[in-house]
């Protein structure tokens, strides 16, 4: 990969230029100052403490059906959302408002138990994640399959949105014969990180590396026919970054990484969702893949490709608010 290359992708997404570490164990030698007798207790005291029950509770979710893992969530998430996640659920009512203003203050507050419903099945259903798609829980939605075979014949980026359980998108696509690098989101915890790698590596996901250091793996991927996988809509620091909404078009998210993938590498940009179809069933949805226009010189159409990539999928997440994790984010 070419410096050049790697500056336009940079300077379309400054805010992902970061590289992640695991915290560092802290040694014995910590003991000698207060400062770090309280890192040394809360690595290996407090956060194993969590750690374990975290991992107690997949492996308990796993033995379950998958409805009953599915419905222990739901209720979790409606109760605890509106009591323990006010300023969340505060903002998601506000969002509401603005962005249905047609709905009436019942057909609002449906909306958000609906919205919490949701949040807490896809949490428990992360340990039932790979049989769904036995037990016949995932379908394909007419025209899903041939956006798939597009997908499968040439180098593609998979564009995700935060629907449903989008989780479920892993299995359903790789049944397809289409296997996607996905980026890596480190967990807020030691036991989260280890959960969810070997929940997505069981179904057979492979990783890029989080932040900055997945373009050059992305790019080479690409170049050489395969898949990789990234989100469309996205907040950052509880902030909606995509979809813009009405707000002003910005190039720091993954819309711009996407489309400069796309121009360095020849790819369609394939975008696609899952919405739940009551309880734990899925249906898996394609937009029509995007064949980038030409432009006359490179990044010359860079606010116009972002903006169609957006002109995509934000009608989409309107018509699925109840479904949108994304929902209780800063919209302004």
């Amino acid at each position: 990969m070419k410096t050049k290359d790697r500056r336009r992708i940079g300077r379309a997404a400054t805010r992902a230029a970061w590289i992640w570490r695991p915290p560092e164990a802290p040694g014995l030698a910590a003991l000698g100052s207060a400062e770090g007798r309280r890192r040394f207790a809360k690595y290996w005291v407090t956060d194993n403490l969590q750690n374990g029950l975290d991992i107690a509770t997949h492996f308990g979710l796993r033995l379950a059906p998958v409805e009953t893992a599915s419905g222990i969530g739901a209720r979790l998430g409606r109760f605890s959302v509106p009591r323990y996640h006010a300023v969340m659920a505060k903002r998601a009512r506000k969002n509401l408002r603005k962005l249905r203003p047609d709905l009436s203050e019942a057909e609002v507050d449906a909306m958000l138990a609906r919205n919490w419903d949701n949040i807490g099945r896809l949490m428990t259903e992360f340990s039932t994640l790979d049989r769904l798609l036995p037990k016949g829980r995932i379908v394909f939605a007419p025209g899903a399959e041939e956006v798939l075979a597009v997908a499968r014949s040439r180098p593609s980026i998979l564009l995700a949105l935060h629907l449903g359980n989008w989780e479920v998108l892993a299995p359903a696509v790789i049944s397809r014969g289409i296997v996607p690098t996905d980026n890596f989101a480190p967990q807020g915890s030691r036991a989260r990180n280890w959960i969810a790698h070997k929940v997505r590596t069981r179904i057979g996901l492979k990783f890029l590396p989080p932040g900055m250091a997945a373009i050059r793996p992305a790019l080479k991927i690409l170049k050489e026919g395969g898949s990789i996988s990234m989100f469309g809509d996205e907040a950052v620091g509880n902030r909606i970054m995509a979809p813009f909404f009405g707000r002003k078009p910005h190039l720091e998210g993954n819309l711009a990484i996407a489309v400069r993938l796309a121009r360095h590498t020849g790819a369609v940009i394939v975008p696609g969702y899952a919405l739940r179809e009551g309880g734990c069933r899925f249906s898996i949805h394609g937009l029509t893949p995007v064949e980038l226009p030409p432009e006359e010189s490179p990044g010359a159409r860079l606010v116009e490709d972002v903006m169609l990539l957006n002109g995509m999928i934000e009608p989409v997440i309107r018509a699925h608010l109840d479904q949108w994790f994304y929902l209780g984010s800063k919209l302004n």
